[in-house]
């Protein structure tokens, strides 16, 4: 009698519970970064669907497509995020160049000087001026989450020399990303811009196709460049290497706001994780490089003044050339400016 009852109680319960599991998730976000579970894009990710899940309680699930299951560049991944086959996308800023070309902002050279600076001025209001330029640009449909790092800072590296000043750079034949904007500094600076695509430039380095590349250590690692014949690396930190989170807007604005302030958070969180996951990994892979008889050279700050001479052509260049080129420099300017006099402050302030 006993277990019939408790057969039946446990039957009752079932067909109880069935309904509220199902309803219990309310929203699932197919979330998709082109690259591998190596990468910071990846570490972020893995942070943002851990909180988003916990602090919505379940009402929202995060699927994760790492690599090309969704789509396979750029130009397609975020025609995915603004049709809604795709919730969540990261891209380079070469990567959503072809859609907002003004985003190449964040590849202007020089013009944040290291971490601290970086990080406060994309924590603050110049990502959202750049999320509202978006939003205007894709008729409501593409919405910038936030802006993270994807493998530190930009450095020139190359196979033939050491790299202390822009006229070492003459002559060498540096590969970049197809976006004009890459090309031009590497122009300005004397070298020939060659764009290759990434998976062809072990091999293109090897045959001495391309002689150098400006990419983060962790790339230049991760790649095994230094086996194609990369020996040289100057650390001039010429562009640090944001990550722009794009989400499909209408998908976020259905949400009820309690759900999209956890979303919101999230992405915080996310940020977060792709700042520190770089200076982590860079570590060893700083390490490794010179273990294997790399060159590593820091600028003295006299050099890297001269760098950021020399590249002011690319300012003018820029706002000339780029659409809304000139609205996005005036504010990543202004932010930057905003963002060392409260860093130099908080600095000044622990130093007594």
């Amino acid at each position: 009698m006993f277990k019939t009852t408790l057969k039946a109680l446990l039957a009752g319960a079932m067909l109880l519970s069935a309904p509220l599991a199902a309803t219990a998730q309310e929203y699932t976000l197919r979330a998709t970064a082109n690259s591998n579970e190596n990468d910071e894009d990846y570490d972020g990710l893995v942070v943002f669907k851990n909180y988003v899940e916990s602090a919505s309680n379940g009402a929202i699930a995060v699927e994760l497509f790492i690599g090309t299951q969704l789509c396979s560049n750029g130009a397609e991944c975020l025609q995915g995020v603004a049709d809604g086959s795709i919730d969540i996308y990261i891209s380079t800023s070469g990567g959503a160049s072809g859609i907002f070309p003004y985003v190449q902002v964040l590849d202007l050279p020089y013009l944040m000087a290291d971490d601290r600076i970086a990080e406060a001025v994309l924590a603050g209001d110049f990502t959202r001026k750049v999320r509202e330029m978006a939003l205007e640009d894709s008729g409501g449909m593409i919405r910038l989450m936030t802006i993270g790092n994807t493998g530190g800072w930009r450095n020139f590296a190359n196979t033939q020399r050491r790299i202390a000043a822009p006229s070492d750079m003459e002559g060498l034949k540096i590969r970049t990303v197809v976006a004009d904007l890459p090309q031009e500094l590497v122009r300005v600076l004397g070298a020939a811009p060659t764009p290759i695509p990434w998976p062809e430039l072990f091999t293109s380095l090897q045959t001495g196709v391309v002689e150098g590349s400006k990419n983060g250590i962790t790339d230049i690692m991760g790649m095994k460049f230094p086996d194609a014949g990369l020996q040289y690396l100057t650390l001039d930190g010429h562009a640090y290497m944001g990550a722009l989170w794009w989400m499909n807007n209408e998908r976020f604005l259905s949400m009820p706001e309690d759900l999209r302030r956890v979303v919101v958070d999230g992405f915080y969180a996310l940020q977060q994780a792709t700042f520190a996951s770089p200076k982590r990994k860079s570590i060893p892979a700083y390490e490794e490089f010179v273990a294997g008889g790399g060159d590593l050279y820091v600028p003295t700050p006299e050099e890297k003044a001269a760098f950021k001479e020399a590249a002011a052509p690319v300012f003018d260049w820029f706002k000339a050339n780029v659409g809304r080129g000139e609205e996005v420099f005036n504010a990543l300017n202004e932010a930057v400016a905003e963002a060392e006099a409260e860093v130099n402050a908080a600095r000044d302030a622990d130093l007594n």
